[in-house]
């Protein structure tokens, strides 16, 4: 019934990094279900199954992520994860569709998808201090507890969807929290 996009870069080089956030969710997501994340012969990602819905994770690098919707019979439900600048550390939003904001992975999805209209699970990272580059933001490891605790709600979020739950009952659900206190544990 669904296809859930996590969206990061391939590599030891981006696995703890900000920008990977998509990639950390639906590994967290696999885990729960007991299921692992393989790379397919000759194909430009790793999945899993979930009874009828998949995980994917593109190995694409972010800003060409879309490219693998065309491995994907498309009238599934699409739900994409990735980080988002515009929302802090530990805070998640869910959306029925709307535009790229500027992230480049997403404008991949949307061109590739041909329609804005698709699920996007946003995991808050904040935006860099003053004088830093967001490349380099996004792209530097990071051990913020928020951040885990932002990873962690969205997977809960995935869990809830494929459990049955549905996308407003969850939106109202995820949308509603505040931002976690720096001292809550992420686990």
């Amino acid at each position: 019934m669904m296809i859930i996009l996590g969206l990061g870069n391939p590599g030891s080089k981006y696995e703890n990094t900000r920008h990977n956030a998509g990639f950390n969710v639906t590994d967290r997501l696999a885990a729960f279900f007991h299921v692992k994340l393989r790379k397919r012969c000759f194909r430009p990602y790793r999945q899993a199954r979930i009874k009828d819905s998949l995980i994917i994770q593109p190995l694409t690098y972010m800003n060409r992520s879309g490219s693998v919707l065309k491995y994907f019979r498309t009238e599934k439900q699409l739900i994409v994860v990735c980080d988002q600048l515009d929302l802090p550390p530990g805070m998640i939003r869910i959306r029925r569709k709307g535009s790229s904001a500027g992230q480049r992975g997403l404008q991949s999805i949307i061109d590739a998808h041909g329609s804005e209209d698709f699920i996007r699970i946003y995991v808050g990272i904040g935006r860099p201090e003053r004088g830093e580059s967001v490349v380099e933001y996004v792209l530097a490891p990071s051990d913020d507890p928020l951040l885990e605790v932002g990873i962690q709600q969205a997977a809960e979020a995935l869990v809830k969807l494929l459990q049955g739950f549905g996308i407003s009952e969850v939106m109202d659900e995820y949308n509603r929290k505040n931002t976690p206190r720096s001292d809550q544990n992420p686990h």
